[in-house]
């Protein structure tokens, strides 16, 4: 006669999946038009020579070249272009 009795309930259990953030091609890398370059929140990268940014901040590709990535400015901000190769 082996019972169990039933166990109480919880209110844990729940997360949100994950959003698959994060630079997806690197500098030196070849792209051609509409690659995604960064998905962010946010403007962590901006857009520089050859790059769109999408309403939800992601950075691709607007022409066929190699990514490179500086900081340049006053503020010290990060910008991906892409640089005919």
């Amino acid at each position: 006669m082996a019972h169990k009795k039933a166990g109480g309930s919880t209110r844990n259990g729940r997360d949100s999946e994950a959003k698959r953030l994060g630079v997806k091609m690197y500098g030196g890398q070849k792209i051609i038009p509409g690659n995604i370059i960064v998905r962010q929140r946010g403007t962590q990268f901006h857009a520089g020579y050859g790059v769109g940014m999408g309403k939800d901040h992601t950075l691709f590709a607007k022409i066929e070249g190699v990514i490179k990535f500086e900081v340049k400015g006053a503020f010290n901000r990060r910008y991906v272009s892409v640089v005919a190769a």
